[in-house]
């Protein structure tokens, strides 16, 4: 990676793992890095430990959202990258587990997003920490060309999200074609998300990419991960470099399946 010159990147979710360590890099590699966590004690310890500085940040909470935009603000900061790297993966599959996922790992992506798009700068950068498990081939054709639609709009991409999650709670979801899968419909809807975003934020060169860490050794991966965390990490911030191409899903810099 070449060197940043100073420029920022706000990370979600980065008191540990692939967040944490993407931070680590992102420093290494000259960029002024915000780390931002859900837990304040843990996020604060996180960015003391590698010097760089540190935001609250629920993605669920939309005043944390509002106040994390409006610090930013303030201070007069311009962002050149955001990386989408807050997620959960919950053990289950009822209302309560699909809600809680979606709300992290699509609805919060989603409104971070949204709230700092002022904040930056034309040329900049968004990462979307996705998954191969969000691969269409989950789905039937009809749900996958919904997904894939070049023309998906936001409100049309939110609709069918909420349909996923009434079909749920009527126990209608199969027949529909969902599968039972609260992680993998999120990671579907996030790369989905990217491609639009790419689309829609193309007259400002503001590059929109979803990436796959892959199966990594942390905390939600587990020992068994084939993946270092510093090789997982550095797949989400390739996302970052001048000159990528946009709308894409790739893993180590390279497409992948979608």
């Amino acid at each position: 990676m070449v060197d940043a010159g100073g420029s920022t990147v706000l990370v979600t979710g980065a008191n540990r793992g692939i967040g944490l360590e993407a931070c680590r890099q992102l420093k290494a590699a000259g960029f002024s890095v915000i780390l931002t966590a859900r837990d304040a004690d843990e996020g604060r310890a996180a960015a003391d430990s590698l010097g760089v500085a540190f935001s609250p940040l629920d993605v669920t909470a939309a005043e944390d959202i509002a106040a994390l935009a409006d610090d930013l603000r303030r201070q007069g900061r311009r962002l050149h990258g955001l990386i989408n790297n807050a997620g959960i993966s919950l053990e289950g599959f009822d209302g309560r587990v699909v809600r809680q996922t979606l709300a992290v790992n699509f609805f919060g992506a989603l409104g971070v997003t949204e709230a700092l798009l002022p904040l930056i700068g034309d040329g900049g950068a968004i990462a979307m920490v996705s998954s191969g498990m969000g691969e269409l081939s989950a789905y039937t054709p009809a749900l996958g060309a919904r997904f894939s639609d070049p023309g998906l709009t936001r409100d049309q991409l939110v609709t069918l999200v909420n349909e996923f999650i009434a079909g749920v709670d009527a126990g209608t979801y199969k027949q529909a074609g969902w599968p039972g899968s609260a992680y993998r419909v999120s990671k579907a809807a996030l790369i989905a998300l990217t491609r639009l975003m790419a689309r829609d934020l193309a007259p400002r060169d503001i590059h929109v990419n979803a990436v796959c860490p892959g199966w990594v050794r942390s905390r939600m991966g587990g020992s068994l991960a084939p993946r270092s965390v510093e090789k997982g990490a550095a797949s989400v911030i390739w996302a970052m470099t001048p000159g990528q191409s946009t709308g894409g899903f790739f893993r180590d810099g390279r497409p992948a399946n979608w």
